[in-house]
């Protein structure tokens, strides 16, 4: 019998300017809310504040 997937694909955009950045992987189980994390903007050149988007 196969496993029950836990772990999801998320992609992560940039707060300031919107953009798709980053994807990741979180475990839906554990974590019901949105993931939000400070990373790296390309575009805006600066860390920002990054949040999971549908």
């Amino acid at each position: 019998m196969a496993k029950k997937e836990t772990r999801v694909m998320v992609v992560m955009a940039c707060q300031e300017c919107k953009r798709r950045n980053y994807n990741t992987q979180k475990n839906k189980s554990k974590t019901t809310d949105r993931l939000e994390l400070k990373k790296y903007c390309r575009f805006c050149r600066c860390h920002r504040s990054h949040r999971e988007t549908k």
